[in-house]
Order: C-alpha cells, then structure tokens, then sequence
C-alpha cells in the first residue's frame, strides 16, 4: 500500500511540475507579445487619423 501512495505522489509532483513549466513558458510568451504589441502602438500612434 505505501509503494503505491509513493508512485501515486511521485506522478503527481511531476505533472505538476510539467504544467507549471508550461504556464510559465505561455505567460512569458504572452507578455512579450502584448509588449511589443504595445510599443508597435506607440510608435506608430502619430500616424492615426480620427
């Protein structure tokens, strides 16, 4: 029985270690994309007709 809990936590402390991984990897991707999506804006906000 405790072989079993100890395999059971092991491959739940490694997925969880894996999703963190890729929730910190999108997050980061995202916030540079929305950073040089909004330097982009700003550079170019002279050009803008109302």
């Amino acid at each position: 029985m405790g072989e079993k809990l100890y395999r059971s936590l092991t491959m739940s402390g490694a997925g969880s270690i894996a999703v963190g991984v890729v929730v910190v990897v999108t997050g980061l991707a995202a916030g540079i994309i929305a950073i040089i999506n909004g330097a982009h804006t700003l550079a170019n906000r002279k050009n803008i007709t109302f």
